[in-house]
C-alpha cells in the first residue's frame, strides 16, 4: 500500500528525530552562532582529547540559555589565564560528552580545576545545553573522587526555584565526592546585582585559590585571544564581506543547498528564518507610549509553533546607538573599514562571520545599549585615552558605590559612560579585539506568542510594549533594542508621522530585510493549555502579559468552530493603567466574548481610574469564590508578566483565597499552591 502525504511527513519526522538524538546535532552544528564549538582536531566529543590537544589546564563550562552565563563564562576564563598563567579552555555543555570527567585530573597532566556558569531557565530548569549533562552526572558518574571545581550560578530571586541549577549541580557533585573550591556564587538578576555578586565572588574565589591551589598570581594585562587586520583590497561592495547576516549561511549563498537552507531550514537558535512581518498595529491610544502588534509570516517554511510557545526576534542595534560607540572609539570615519578576524587561540571560536566591518560588528553583533559595568571599566581602565581618565575610572571601578552614583544611576551604556569619563575624547587605544571579546555578544529577544497555531497555522502574532523610559535627574531616554525596532518598522510599514527615539537600518545587509523582514526562531515552551478543551482554565495577565492568553481564547475561539462541544470556562483577569489608553485588544474580547458565550469571562483591573489603585491580584480576591469553584473543577492557573512584584502577588492572593473558601491553614494552602506547580496545574511564564 503507497504512502500517503501524512505517513511520508511521520516517516520523515522520526528519521530527524532519529539523527539529532545519535548526532547531537553535530550535523548542524553552532559553528555561526557565537557558541563554541568541539575543538579537537578530529571533531571529537572526547573532553580530554581536547584538553590535551589544546595545552588546556584548566576548564570553564557554561550552560547558558539567553547567552549571560556563556559572557559571564568567556570573561572568567580569560582573566582567570591571564592572572594565574593558566591555560584555560571555555566550553559550551552541550559540545562533549562527560562520561571520562572523573578522569580528567588524572588524565590531563598539570590539570588545575574546572569551574562551572549556570543559568537557570524557567521554573527551576536547566538550559536546553545543559540538559544532557544533568543527565550524564546524575545517573551515569559514580564517583568523582578528586575532582575539584567551583560554581557561579545565574538565577532570579523572583522566581520560585532560585539558581535551582546552580544548586542542584553543586549538590549532585558533592555527593559523589568532588571536591568544592570556595563558596556557591548566587547571581541575583532580579535584584539588579548579577554584575557585583560575580565580582564578589571571583575575587573571593581567587584569593582562596592561591592558597588551595598553590598558585602564583601575575600583574593582569590584556592578552587577545583574536587579532582584528584592517584588510585593504577589499570594500564593502565585495560579496564575501558579511554585513551583518544573520550568519556565514547568509553570507552569498551560492549552491542551491545554500539557498534552499535559507528558505526551508532547519530554524533555531543558531540559524534564523528571515521572516517578513506583514501587518503592524499600534495598540495604545496614547501620545507618549507605544505597544506594537506585529503579525510574522511563517508560510513556505518549515518552521511551525504551538500555541503557548516564543517566538526570539533578532534585533540590531539602532544608528543613535551605533554612531555614539563609533565615536567613542574613535572609528567614525573608518565604519566601513573591511576587517579580517582571527583566532589566536585555538579553543576561542570567533562569533562574528568574517571579514567585516567595524560597523558592522557593532550594529549587528554587540549588546551596546545595555548598562556598562563596573567590571568592564576595570578591565578597559588600561586604555584610558589620558591620565585624568585613567584616574576617574580606576576610582569608579574600585568603588562600587561611586560607580552606582555615578554610572548605574544615570543608566549609562558603554559609548555613553566611555565618553563621560573622558569628557569627549575618543578612546582610540582600545584594542578592536578587547571589544569584541569584552562586549556581550547581542542575543535574541523573546516574546509571548499572541496568537493561536490552530487558527493562525502559519503567522505568528507578537504583542510588545515599547521601552522608552524617562527618570529622573537622567538626561536621556533609556530605550530598549528590539520594541524600539518594531516600532520603527510599524511607522514606516503604516506611513505614520511619529517622531522616533530610535532609528534602524531597516532593509538590514545587503537589503536582505527590506519589505520588513526580521530574523527569527521559535522556542517551545511547557506554558500550554490543557489537553482536554473541557477543562476550565484560570489566566492573570496585565499589561503584555495578555499575549498568550488572547492566543489561549483565539484557540478557544477555533475549537468552537470545529465543533467542539464541550469547552471548559475561561476566566482572564487583566490590568492595565485605563480603560481607554491601554486596555490591549479591547475591542477583541467583545467579539470572543459573542463566539465563547458563557465559557468565557473577561474581569478588568484599571489602575488609574479609581482613587486607589486596583490591581488584578486585588480582583482575584474580590472573585475568590469563583476561583475556588473553578480550581475545585480542575481548572488550570495561568500567570503572565511581572516576576518581581505581580507573580508573587498573585501567588500569595491564591493562598489567601484558599484558606478564606477552604478554612486551610496559611500553610496548608502554601502546600496546596505547590502541589498545583508540581502537577502543571499552575503555569507561570513570567520576566
Amino acid at each position: 500500500m503507497p504512502l500517503d502525504t501524512l505517513d511520508l511527513s511521520v516517516l520523515a519526522a522520526i528519521v530527524v528525530a532519529l539523527i539529532v538524538f545519535f548526532t547531537k546535532g553535530t550535523l548542524w552544528g553552532k559553528g555561526d552562532s557565537g557558541s563554541s564549538t568541539p575543538v579537537s582536531s578530529s571533531g571529537s566529543r572526547d573532553l580530554i582529547e581536547a584538553l590535551n590537544e589544546n595545552d588546556k589546564k584548566a576548564l570553564v563550562i557554561y550552560g547558558s540559555q539567553t547567552g549571560t552565563a556563556e559572557d559571564y563564562a568567556h570573561k572568567y576564563a580569560k582573566e582567570f589565564q591571564a592572572r594565574f598563567g593558566i591555560p584555560t579552555m571555555c566550553i559550551d555543555m552541550s559540545d562533549f560528552d562527560y562520561d571520562n570527567l572523573p578522569d580528567v585530573f588524572e588524565q590531563v597532566m598539570g590539570f588545575k580545576l574546572i569551574t562551572f556558569f549556570m543559568a537557570t531557565y524557567g521554573e527551576g530548569e536547566p538550559t536546553d545545553n545543559a540538559v544532557d549533562f544533568f543527565e550524564c552526572v546524575e545517573n551515569e558518574l559514580v564517583d568523582l573522587n578528586g575532582l575539584k571545581f567551583s560554581c557561579f550560578g545565574l538565577g532570579n530571586s523572583t522566581y520560585e526555584f532560585y539558581n535551582a541549577m546552580g544548586k542542584r549541580l553543586t549538590q549532585s557533585l558533592l555527593e559523589k565526592n568532588a571536591t568544592m573550591i570556595g563558596e556557591l556564587g548566587l547571581g541575583d538578576d532580579g535584584a539588579g546585582s548579577m554584575d557585583e555578586d560575580y565580582l564578589a565572588w571571583k575575587d573571593g574565589l581567587f584569593d582562596l585559590l592561591k592558597d588551595s591551589l598553590n598558585l602564583e598570581e601575575k600583574e593582569v594585562s590584556y592578552e587577545p585571544s583574536l587579532k582584528v587586520t584592517e584588510v585593504s583590497d577589499l570594500t564593502i561592495e565585495d560579496k564575501q564581506v558579511a554585513l551583518g547576516e544573520p550568519n556565514a549561511k547568509y553570507v552569498n549563498p551560492k549552491s542551491d543547498d545554500d539557498i534552499a537552507l535559507l528558505t526551508t531550514g532547519p530554524f533555531d537558535h543558531t540559524h534564523p528564518y528571515l521572516a517578513p512581518i506583514t501587518h503592524t498595529k499600534e495598540l495604545f491610544h496614547s501620545k507618549d507610549r507605544h505597544c506594537v502588534h506585529a503579525e510574522f509570516d511563517l508560510s513556505g517554511t518549515n518552521l511551525k509553533y504551538s500555541t503557548g510557545d516564543h517566538i526570539a526576534i533578532w534585533p540590531s542595534n539602532s544608528d543613535e546607538k551605533v554612531a555614539t560607540l563609533l565615536k567613542a572609539l574613535g572609528l567614525t570615519s573608518k565604519k566601513d573599514q573591511v576587517i579580517d578576524l582571527k583566532s589566536l587561540d585555538s579553543t576561542f571560536h570567533i562569533p562574528i562571520p568574517t571579514p567585516t566591518t567595524y560597523e558592522t560588528v557593532i550594529r549587528h553583533h554587540l549588546e551596546i545599549s545595555g548598562p556598562v559595568s563596573r567590571q568592564f571599566l576595570k578591565s578597559v581602565v588600561q586604555f584610558s585615552p589620558d591620565e585624568t581618565t585613567h584616574k576617574n575610572v580606576l576610582s569608579l571601578g574600585d568603588d562600587k558605590d561611586l560607580f552606582h552614583k555615578e554610572v548605574t544611576s544615570q543608566y549609562l551604556n558603554i559609548a555613553d559612560a566611555l565618553l563621560k569619563l573622558s569628557k569627549g575624547s575618543a578612546w582610540t587605544k582600545v584594542p578592536f579585539a578587547f571589544i569584541i571579546e569584552s562586549i556581550a555578544h547581542i542575543q535574541p529577544r523573546y516574546y509571548s506568542i499572541s496568537s493561536s497555531s490552530l487558527s493562525e497555522k502559519q503567522t505568528v502574532h507578537v504583542t510588545a510594549v515599547v521601552e522608552n523610559e524617562t527618570y529622573p535627574n537622567v538626561d536621556h531616554n533609556v530605550t530598549g533594542v528590539a520594541t524600539n525596532l518594531l516600532l520603527n518598522i510599524a511607522t514606516k510599514q503604516n506611513k505614520n508621522e511619529l517622531a522616533l527615539a530610535q532609528h534602524y537600518d531597516l532593509d538590514g545587509p545587503r537589503n536582505k530585510f527590506s519589505h520588513f523582514k526580521l530574523p527569527v526562531h521559535i522556542r517551545r515552551s511547557t506554558f500550554k493549555l490543557p489537553s482536554n478543551p473541557a477543562t476550565p482554565i484560570i489566566m492573570i495577565g496585565p499589561g503584555t502579559g495578555i499575549a498568550p492568553f488572547r492566543g489561549f481564547i483565539r484557540e478557544k475561539v477555533k475549537q468552537r468552530a470545529n465543533g467542539v462541544e464541550k469547552i471548559g470556562k475561561s476566566l482572564l483577569f487583566f490590568g492595565c493603567r485605563n480603560s481607554n489608553d491601554d486596555f490591549l485588544y479591547k475591542e477583541e474580547w467583545v467579539d470572543y466574548a459573542k463566539k465563547l458565550g458563557d465559557s468565557f469571562e473577561l474581569i478588568t483591573a484599571f489602575s488609574r481610574e479609581t482613587e486607589k489603585k486596583v490591581y488584578v491580584q486585588h480582583k482575584l480576591l474580590a472573585n475568590a469564590s469563583k476561583v475556588n469553584e473553578l480550581l475545585n473543577e480542575g481548572a488550570f492557573f495561568y500567570v503572565c508578566g511581572d516576576a518581581s512584584r505581580m507573580a508573587r502577588d498573585v501567588n500569595n492572593t491564591l493562598v489567601k483565597i484558599l484558606v478564606q473558601e477552604r478554612g486551610l491553614s496559611e500553610e496548608n494552602a502554601t502546600e496546596f499552591v505547590k502541589k498545583l506547580r508540581v502537577s502543571n496545574r499552575y503555569q507561570e511564564d513570567v520576566w
